[in-house]
């Protein structure tokens, strides 16, 4: 009896070597070396997931699967990267995971010719030169590439927060936002090592020991300087899967992704408004404070932050440095050639997830916003009387100062609203 199970083994075995398949699905056509592999996919077919998790039910079609899912639970992870010690729970993540040391990218894009280190990376990939969008929220229609994507994104319909702070009470959308607040109350720092104390002693005593080679720039951290030099190298290694954007720095890609997903993590404790970005939030808080702590040297006017005086600075200058290939207008700002460009090729990438409504600027589509929201945020320092948009609040203003700015050349009657003016001047037309 051994020895016909070993005989059986045998010929089994060496079906992998002659490439022989004589097991066919019926369904799909996919040929199986072996018996019990096609009755393993045939699952895939009839759906069938016999095994189940006892921990949160969760059901497989394979023992293997369920055996794979349970260390989930149990918190094991026997396999261990010789390289750096992360363990992982299955031998294929460390496998895939081993490609990060050696820089090993085997599957690559015929369209483009960029390098994977994951088959389901270039699969993913390769939907941004298809224009395949198979995940479509059911509340707003938009497209995502990534199911990943489309869960963050549904989060803003639903108001989901599915992640509990046991200390406080607060949600989260995110678990990783989740792990990042509880260390308030915790106090954890988890970073403790003489390396990382002696790189914050550095916050103290300003030094920078790290120099660029190329432009002779210093940094404190050696992690910075490596960032820094891929400005001169060029190398933007992390992609966005969405719409295949790349970006220098990992921290830079998730900020980018927030674009697609619409999430917006951080909020103002005065108003409740958010955004997408901490340093947005930085800047709109300023709007509260009233502090203005950059001063333009040559008009004297002032702003809340370092990058507006910079742009303010070039209207001085006179410089305009982007010019519109299409009809030669110039401006000082990228961002607004960008703009101005849409106006020829009417794009309107921002679009309104109350109404549907589309336009071709950011701020046209925060300004239209507030049509759904009712939110009011510029006060009249006269009578308490807020408004939706500067501009009403401008007009408004005007009937304190009792200022007229329209007059009628005609009769000499002034107009507070350039509306009413011109209706007026119908009336001399007529006459």
């Amino acid at each position: 009896l051994i020895g016909w199970m070993w005989e059986s083994s045998r010929l089994t075995h060496f079906v992998i070597h002659t490439g022989k398949k004589p097991f066919t699905c019926t369904e799909c056509g996919k040929g199986f070396a072996q018996k019990n592999y096609l009755v393993s996919h045939m699952k895939i077919h009839t759906g069938e997931k016999p095994f189940t998790c006892t921990e949160c039910g969760k059901c497989f079609a394979q023992k293997n699967y369920l055996v794979a899912h349970m260390k989930i639970h149990t918190g094991e992870k026997p396999f261990t990267c010789t390289e750096c010690g992360k363990g992982f729970a299955q031998k294929n993540y460390l496998v895939s995971h081993m490609k990060i040391h050696t820089g090993e990218k085997p599957f690559t894009c015929t369209a483009c010719g960029k390098g994977f280190a994951q088959k389901n990376y270039l699969v993913s990939h390769m939907k941004i030169h298809t224009g395949e969008k198979p995940f479509t929220c059911t509340e707003c229609g938009k497209g995502f590439i990534q199911k990943r994507s489309l869960v963050s994104h549904m989060k803003i319909h639903t108001g989901e927060k599915p992640f509990t702070c046991t200390e406080c009470g607060k949600g989260f959308a995110q678990k990783n936002d989740l792990v990042s607040h509880m260390k308030i109350h915790t106090g954890e720092k988890p970073f403790t090592c003489t390396n990382h104390l002696l790189s914050h002693a550095r916050v103290h005593t300003g030094e920078k020991p790290f120099t660029c080679t190329e432009c002779g720039k210093p940094f404190s951290q050696k992690s910075h300087l490596l960032s820094h030099k891929k400005v001169h190298t060029g190398e933007k290694s992390f992609v966005c899967a969405e719409c295949g954007k790349n970006f220098a720095q990992k921290s830079h890609l998730l900020r980018h992704e927030r674009v697609h997903t619409g999430e917006k993590p951080f909020t103002c404790p005065d108003c409740g408004k958010r955004f997408c970005q901490k340093m947005s939030l930085l800047s709109h808080h300023k709007s509260h404070t009233g502090d203005k702590p950059f001063t333009c040297m040559e008009c004297g006017e002032r702003f809340s932050l370092n990058s507006t005086l910079n742009k303010h600075r070039k209207l001085h200058v006179g410089v305009k440095s982007y010019t519109c290939s299409e009809c030669g207008k110039s401006f000082f700002q990228k961002f607004n050639l960008l703009s101005h460009e849409r106006i020829h090729t009417g794009e309107k990438p921002f679009t309104c997830t109350k109404c549907g409504k589309s336009f071709s600027r950011k701020f046209n589509l925060f300004s239209h916003e507030r049509v759904h929201t009712g939110e009011k945020p510029f006060p009249c320092t006269e009578c308490g009387e807020s408004f939706s948009w500067k501009n009403q609040l401008l007009i408004h203003q005007k009937i304190h100062t009792g200022e007229e700015p329209y007059t009628c050349s005609e009769c000499g009657e002034s107009f507070l609203m350039k509306r009413s003016f011109l209706k007026h001047q119908k009336i001399h037309v007529h006459q």
